[in-house]
Formats: structure tokens, sequence, C-alpha cells
């Protein structure tokens, strides 16, 4: 089950012989073996991130079962999806906020570079009680090394790696140090990191100048090809800094108190996407496209800038332990990307002019401020307790421009519709301001009723209020068309807003069979928060409307929370004096009210929608073991089956016939949700196979050498594969590291994707875009917008890794 570790460390036992090593977790908020917490919980050490080279949270996701991240590379974040509870379509920007991320106690939004970690925790299964909102299926924990107060140590690390199908070499560079200020009193530690990933993923048919250049020439004229469009290698690159400072002050031994800044700096150049074998044979550059390159017209860089500043505090009351913990972040960026193929699929006749072309920018700018406040008793008897409050808070702004360049012109010159020029070629302005705020107040009551069997009980109280004023301008079209000044910009605010209130509850049970066998049986609850879809409602007469025109029907305006409901049994096994570990689970999860991606029926705006329910259940085991002195094994399964339970008339934005109750009359077949579908994103099946092999080399030197396999079953890229949706098949990856080290240095050589293995992880768009699917696209001769994320080719590197103390 996912309840434990994957790659074994080992540890010395008095006789010599091997035993699995034992891990301490916080994730109860109280200090407890993995192996013995009643909770289905992995964790994942610094020993074990190193030895098998995972260095993001795309790579720990491998071996933790029930836990899919597809690496949709860097310029947006993964989807993090928990026991297949997960409605949006693949593509770009699909995470649908089911699993909440912590940076210790304080909640951080961020895909962090894993520098200076201790462990990563990983909660599966709702977790409303102690952790709040967006805990729908799960939560991951990011748990820093800690200041040291008496020791001054460092540690530098250097990373040179080569990626197949890229030109040039990577690397990565980090140091970290930590020294006492004031002997056991005041201390300070720092990390950074620095990352440059070439990239893999060609850009070679981006227009050479916007407006003016044919993004369909000629394709079987190479002259004209090099005359409207030039060649970008390498444009998935990636260059990230990442670093943190911290300071601890322990002036007493009832007061602990650590403030720290984390920042994050991520540069990212194109999508890892190719639409090789995505064409509509009608499309000439079907033909020329290869499997390691892009169809997009623009290049799509996108930078995002993260910093956290945390402080927490811990005092010792006596009869219970005092925690706070105080964060402010924000977060920034900055994107461009090819938008032609949504403008054309529109088909509002942009596709006439033959240079055309477009592109977005968009900004976004988000701050957060996160207070919890905890009592957590002391163990003093069987009965113990936690209490504790909880305050969030986020700003955000964002707006979206999108730019048709020469396009005012042409329909002036071609048209004649007689308006007036739009020098900017601004032919969209959306801007938007949210803010949320929640609270809550929790706690948890564990008593043990006898020597075996302990009971816990968990109630979260919350209420929420989101706000948002969002406002939609087409300048092009205002000012080209209707004759509105060429600079002009109107902006008509419209507001929205929705609050709710609720709580969640939490019961579990254990019982100690043996000194090595645990039982134990949990119900929990999570939930995520409803909120507005920011875009300007749709005016009384809508269907009399030809234009363009973008708004929100009543029923796409807001949304609401959507909870689950967990019931599991488990079991946590150890044999043969700790050399031996089986556990395993079984689960059934309802989800009510889902929240489901999708778009507007004016404009083709994203939003969000709910779907009545759906379910998941499955089972998940886990085994480590230590088969010799020399050769430990690891091993996981997970199997789950996550479907709607009932019928989601409109999932894609489809209208049908209504009663007179504004019921839906006749379902459509290829867009409207049926109660059974299996959930897109993940797969029903998941297995990892690790080996390590220790062997002393060299006298006193020791090597280790690491192999791992990761296979899964295959993926749905949409709810029931509707809405030209596809099944993308399932594959398997082998990594192997070899590292010899000494008591201060190590040198490992490591292979990933070891047999180069060549897979579609995920879509952006669907298959009606190469005429294919169920849906009528515009000039599918001409689209590119449909293709597939990567999985990223073999990666060959050398680390080594050197540490001091003074």
């Amino acid at each position: 089950m996912t309840a434990c570790m994957v790659p074994t460390a080992m540890a010395q036992v008095p006789d010599g012989a091997k035993e699995i090593e034992k891990i301490e977790v916080t994730a109860t908020r109280r200090t407890g073996s993995l192996q013995e917490v009643p909770l289905n919980i992995s964790a994942i050490t610094a020993d074990i991130m190193e030895d098998q080279n995972l260095e993001d949270l795309e790579d720990l996701a491998r071996w933790v079962p029930g836990l899919t991240i597809t690496n949709q590379g860097g310029r947006t974040d993964s989807p993090i999806i928990v026991r297949g509870l997960n409605t949006n379509s693949s593509g770009p920007s699909s995470d649908g906020g089911t699993v909440a991320t912590y940076f210790g106690d304080v909640p951080l939004f961020l895909n962090m570079r894993l520098i200076d970690v201790a462990r990563v925790e990983v909660l599966i299964g709702p977790q409303g009680t102690l952790y709040g909102a967006g805990t729908l299926g799960g939560a991951i924990r990011y748990l820093p090394n800690e200041v040291e107060m008496d020791l001054t140590t460092g540690r530098v690390k250097g990373d040179v790696f080569s990626v197949a199908e890229s030109d040039s070499m990577g690397g990565e560079a980090s140091f970290v140090f930590n020294t006492p200020l004031i002997d056991d009193t005041l201390a300070v530690r720092a990390a950074v990191n620095y990352f440059n990933d070439p990239g893999y993923l060609d850009y070679n048919y981006v227009v050479r100048e916007s407006g003016v250049s044919l993004p369909d020439p000629d394709w079987t004229d190479p002259t004209a090809v090099a005359d409207n469009l030039k060649q970008v290698k390498d444009a998935n690159g990636e260059k990230t800094l990442t670093g943190r400072v911290a300071l601890r002050w322990t002036p007493n031994d009832w007061f602990d108190g650590t403030v720290s800044y984390f920042y994050q700096k991520r540069e990212v150049e194109g999508r890892s996407i190719t639409q090789y074998g995505a064409l509509d044979p009608a499309n000439g550059l079907n033909d020329v496209l290869g499997p390691y390159e892009s169809g997009y017209r623009y290049e799509e860089p996108r930078e995002q800038e993260d910093d956290l500043l945390s402080l927490e505090l811990k005092a010792d009351l006596g009869f219970a332990e005092l925690v706070s913990a105080t964060g402010w972040s924000t977060s920034e960026d900055i994107g461009n990307r090819d938008q032609t193929d949504l403008l054309i699929r529109l088909a509002y006749s942009y596709e006439e002019f033959p240079a055309f072309s477009a592109f977005t920018e968009e900004v976004g700018d988000i701050d957060r401020f996160t207070q919890e406040i905890r009592l957590v008793s002391e163990p003093s008897g069987p009965l113990s307790w936690i209490v504790g409050a909880f305050y969030y808070d986020t700003e955000s702004y964002g707006y979206s421009k999108e730019f048709t360049p020469g396009f005012d012109q042409y329909a002036l010159d071609v048209w004649g519709v007689g308006g007036n020029p739009r020098p900017d070629s601004l032919e969209y302005y959306s801007v938007d301001y949210t803010d949320v705020k929640e609270q809550a107040i929790f706690g948890e009551l564990s008593y043990e009723v006898t020597d075996k069997l302990s009971i816990t009980a968990g109630l979260r109280a919350y209420e929420y209020e989101v706000n948002s004023r969002s406002a939609v301008d087409l300048p092009l079209f205002e000012s080209v068309f209707l004759g509105r000044g060429s600079d002009s910009i109107v902006l008509d605010f419209g507001e929205e807003g929705a609050d709710d209130s609720g709580t969640l509850f939490k019961l579990n049970a254990s019982y100690q069979m043996t000194d090595d066998v645990l039982v134990y049986a949990t119900v929990s609850e999570g939930f995520r928060i409803g909120g507005a879809n920011g875009v300007a409602a749709c005016p009384p007469d809508i269907d009399e409307i030809t234009n363009q025109i973008i708004c929100a029907l009543p029923d796409e305006q807001v949304y609401t929370a959507d909870t689950t409901t967990n019931y599991e049994l488990g079991v946590k096994t150890t044999f043969f004096r700790n050399k031996l570990h089986f556990n395993a689970a079984v689960f059934n999860v309802d989800w009510e009210d889902a929240q489901v991606g999708g778009a507007t029926v004016n404009g083709q705006q994203p939003i969000t929608t709910n779907a009545e329910g759906a379910n998941s259940r499955g089972v998940e085991l886990f085994t480590r073991a230590v088969l010799s002195d020399e050769l430990t094994m690891y091993a996981t399964y997970s199997y789950t089956q996550a479907e709607l339970t009932a019928d989601a008339p409109f999932l894609f934005n489809v209208y049908d016939e209504f009663d007179e109750d504004g019921n839906p009359t006749n379902l459509d077949q290829l867009f409207d949700g049926k109660d059974g579908d299996r959930l897109p994103g993940s797969p029903e099946q998941q297995f990892s196979l690790g080996l390590t092999y220790t062997q002393e080399v060299f006298g006193d030197k020791m090597l280790d050498i690491n192999y791992g396999i990761t296979a899964q079953s295959d993926i749905i890229t949409t709810v029931g594969q509707r809405r030209s949706g596809e099944s993308l098949a399932g594959y398997a990856v082998s990594n192997l590291t070899a590292k010899i080290s000494d008591f201060d240095w190590s040198v490992t050589f490591y292979v990933d994707n070891l047999f180069d293995k060549y897979a579609f992880v995920s879509t952006r768009a669907h298959q009606g875009y190469q005429g294919m699917g169920d849906i009528e696209i515009n000039r599918t001769d001409l689209q590119r917008g449909y293709g597939h994320f990567l999985l990223r080719p073999r990666t060959v590197g050398v680390t080594f890794s050197y540490q001091f103390e003074m």
C-alpha cells in the first residue's frame, strides 16, 4: 500500500545483520514511526532521493502507488492526481487542485526543486480535518532539513548530464551551509541550487515576422519554407534558480523559533509537446514533422517567480505544545503562447488572411497569507488531543492579451469594413481580480481503549468567501469593424461571488494484533472551495447576437464546493526481525459535486462547473525486503477504478433539449458524461520494482547499484473518452544508478529512461483538430493545436557530492 516508503535504506543491528531503517514522520502533527502510524503515508527520505536520482515531485510519484503526476514540462504545473480523483481533460493547466502541497507546516502552491529536503511525506486519501481545503485526494509535505544548532556543516554538489535528442549538455549545481552564530542558541542554514536543462524538442516552424510571414507556406518548396519560417533547436529547455535561508533561535529548553525565506525563479522556453502524427493528413506539415518536433508558430516562453517567507514557532507549555505557522507568499508569472488555432477554430474567417497567426501575453500575480495555530497535547495518558485554528487569504490579479498582427489592415483593405486600424493588433483583452478568504477551527481526539485498540475522531468547521471582478474587451473588433478609436480599451467590470460553510469529519481505529501486525480503518472527508469563473455575464439577448462575443451564461458563472468521503481498511506488517514489510489497503472514495473543467459556449473561455458525483475504489500494496546483506528489494502495486456515478449533462458545454424545469431530456452520446464513465488522467494499474545492491570496494569504499522499473497501464484523456478523447498506451521506464562513496564524498553515474522509451504521457486539445474525432473543427488542414506531451528521452549523467564538517 501507499502506507510506506519506496527504495529502502539499511541500518545496522547488534548482530551485524541489516534491517529496514526506521523512518519518523510528522504528518499526524506528532512524531511517530512510519510503520506504526495507522494512516496511509509514504515517506521519501533524502538518502533515497539521492540514490534514485529523484529531483522533483514527478520523479517521486513513480514510487508512490495511487499517486499520478504527469510531467508536462516546466511551463505549467503538472497535474497531481491521487486515486484517480480527477475530471479535467488532459492538457496544460489540467491540475484540479485535489491535492494540497505544504512546505513544512505552510501551504505552498509550487512544484519546487528538491533541495536540502529531509524527506517528502505523501498522505493518501482525504485529509480535511488537519489540512483543510484542497485535500480531496490527499496532501504532500516537503520537510526541509532543520537548522543544526551545534555544527558547522556544508555540502557541494554538481551534476552534468546529456539528454538524447538534445544538442547541448545540461547541468546542476548546489551548495548548502549550516553554522551556529551563538552556540546552541542561534544558527543559520542556507541552500542554493541552479538547474539548467537544455531541452530536447525543436520548434522548427516558427514564423519569422508576425503578420507578414506565411505560417503555412508551400511545404514542398524548401525555399518558401525557409523564407517564412525559422528553426529553434531544443526549444523546451529550462533554467531554475532555487534558494532558501533559515534562521533558528532556541533561547531556552521550551521555545524553538525558525524564520525562513524560500525563493524560486523558473524560466521555461516552451512546451514539451509534439504534433507528430497528430495533424490532419490534408495538412502539408503532417508529412515533414518529426517525432521530436513541435508545430507551433511561436516560441512559448514562460517565467515564474515565487517566494515564501515563513515563521514557525513552537513552545512547550508542559501540558501541550503550542505551534504557530505563518506564511507570506507571492507568485508572479508572465508567458506567451501560440493562439492561432483557437481563433481559426472559432470560425470568424481569420484564416482568410494568408499571413494570419496569433499569440498571447499572459500575466499573473498572486499574494497569499496563511496562519495556523494549534495545541498538541503531551502524551501523558490514554487520552490525547489536538486543537487549532486556520486562516487563509489570497489576492490574485491577472490579464490575458491576444494579438493578431496585420489582420486589422487586411480587414480594412480586403474586406472593406470601414472602421479604424488597430496598430497594436490587440484582438482580445481580459482582466480579473479574485479574493479568497477561508477560516476554520479543527481538532482531533485520540483514546487508547486498551493496549492494543486506539480510536481517533476529528472535526473541522470551515467557511470561505470568494469575490471576483472581471472584464473582457475585443479591441480590434470594436475598432476595425465598429469604428471605435484605434487605441481605445473599454473594460466593463462585473462582480461575482460565492461563499459557503461546512464541517468535515474523520474517524480512525487501529488494532495492534501482534507486535508486528497493525490493522486500521479510516473514514475521512476532504473538500475544495467553490468560486466564480471570472467571465462576464452574457447579455439578455445573447441568442440574437451573431458577432464575436465572450461571456458566461447563468450556469457558467459560479461553481460550488465539492467533497469526498473516504472509507479505508489497511494493514501494516513486519516480519523476520524487520527484514520484510508488507502493507496493504483497500479503499472506496465517494465524490460529491465534483468540479470539472469546461469552456463557455460563447468564446470558449475555460471555466469550472460541477458534476453530480463520482467514485474511486481499489487496492494499494507495498513491500520491501532485505534479501541479503548486499541485496534489498522494494515493490509497489495499485489498482484504481475511478468513474462517474451519475449522468453529467453539459460536461463539455454542449446544450441539448430541456423540459419545463430546465432539466435535459436527451443526453448527448458524444458530449454529456454518463453514469459509469471512467475518469481521465491516471492509469488503473501502477507497478514499481526496485533492487539495490551494496558492496564494499577498494577496501573501504561503498558501491551502491540501484535498478528500478516503473510501469503503468493506459490513461484516457477525457471523461469516458467523450468529446474526441483518446486512450494513451501504457508504458514502462527503467532507471539505473551506480554510486561509489566514502564518508564525505560520492560519485554517481545514472541513466534515466534506460531504454529510451518513446511514449505519449498526456495530450493538448483532442483528435477533432485532425478531423478524426467526434467534433467538427474549422479548417483542420491548418490546425496544429492538437499534440502530445512526451516522456523525457534517455538522460545520462554523473553527479559529484562532497560534504564537510568544521
